[in-house]
């Protein structure tokens, strides 16, 4: 596949043959020193070929209007060195093709094709990103076309057209780095609501999930209570209470619960403890391998308490990922003056 680039430096190269070739074609006027005038034609080609090719291939699958991360257009700018080669010609060339023909050939097209050529090299320079570099070249370009050829046929000769030249590549520059930048943003305007629209999916179904577990949990007992008018046994209340204690757990902490987990919990439930889960985001950033590892501690902390009331809680702490506290009551009753008998801290995965 022919990339833009390809396609550029191909009419790059065509244009600036086609430029230079003028400067060889001496019919219809007189050349006093050939050699000069051969050694600025190769400066020039050498020039050219330069600020075409030095750093300027990009890998095979990035193309010249690829975007950067920050929205900028990912194009090889013209190294430091090229630029001052590319000044230091827009000097030489000039004078050194006026001073190796003969004054009454100095209007000659094949002694006047520099200011062509030496504007299209210009542009070049501004397509690499070089833009002070491409107007510095066109200043000393008019200045010596003038001093040699006067205001009016310097002008006339081709001069206007150079211009122009650079401040239409200058003009497209922008315009295409604007465009790569609104196209960047839209594509990350894209990507988060593509990113939302898949946490708003995922949240409906964690929901349903929920609803659904709910149904399954709570809809037998109610569907008893219902039916009796509210007058359940002692054996059904206990279900009852253990099915509300469920239908809480889901709702306040359904990240902390696997079935080995909710086995526990409803273990001592059964037992007469009272349970607690708070799941306050202090699980957030974690993988499911690592709140496996959570939830399998947490089992284990379940399993062995014997408090009377467990309150589980996520932390918000760096190093902790869940607490265990478990009070017991000091007389015959839960008070606010229970004594704390277990106290776990279920490290953060690193």
């Amino acid at each position: 596949m022919v990339s833009v680039r390809t396609v550029l430096v191909s009419l790059g190269i065509a244009f600036t043959a086609y430029l230079a070739a003028r400067g060889l074609l001496w019919t219809g006027g007189s050349v006093e020193q050939p050699v000069v005038l051969v050694v600025a034609f190769l400066l020039y080609l050498i020039t050219t070929l330069l600020c075409l090719f030095v750093n300027a291939p990009l890998p095979d699958d990035v193309d010249d209007a690829a975007v950067t991360d920050d929205g900028s257009r990912r194009v090889a700018r013209l190294p430091r060195w090229v630029s001052a080669l590319a000044v230091v010609t827009s000097v030489i060339v000039p004078n050194a093709i006026m001073l190796s023909v003969a004054p009454e050939s100095r209007s000659a097209p094949f002694a006047t094709w520099y200011i062509g050529g030496i504007g299209a090299l210009m542009v070049i320079v501004m397509v690499r990103r070089r833009t002070w570099v491409a107007w510095s070249g066109i200043a000393l370009l008019a200045a010596a076309s003038m001093a040699w050829l006067g205001p009016l046929q310097a002008l006339a000769l081709g001069l206007v057209g150079s211009v122009m030249w650079v401040v239409v590549a200058q003009l497209l520059l922008r315009s295409l780095d604007r465009a790569a930048r609104d196209t960047s943003r839209l594509a990350q305007l894209q990507r988060a609501a593509s990113a939302w629209r898949a946490s708003q999916t995922g949240r409906q179904r964690e929901r349903r999930i929920q609803v659904q577990r709910a149904l399954a949990v709570a809809g037998p007992i109610l569907s008893r209570t219902i039916e009796r008018g509210g007058a359940l046994d002692g054996r059904e209340r206990i279900e009852a209470r253990i099915a509300e204690g469920q239908l809480r757990d889901e709702l306040r902490g359904p990240r902390l619960l696997d079935d080995v987990v909710r086995g526990e919990l409803d273990a001592a439930r059964r037992r007469g403890a009272t349970v607690t889960v708070l799941d306050e985001g202090g699980l957030d950033g974690l993988d499911e391998a690592q709140l496996w590892s959570i939830r399998a501690e947490l089992a284990a902390a379940v399993r062995d308490a014997t408090s009377d009331r467990l309150y589980i809680r996520t932390s918000p702490d760096d190093r902790v990922a869940v607490t265990v506290v478990g009070r017991s009551a000091a007389g015959t009753s839960l008070t606010d003056e229970d004594s704390v008998d277990l106290w776990r801290e279920i490290p953060r995965p690193r």
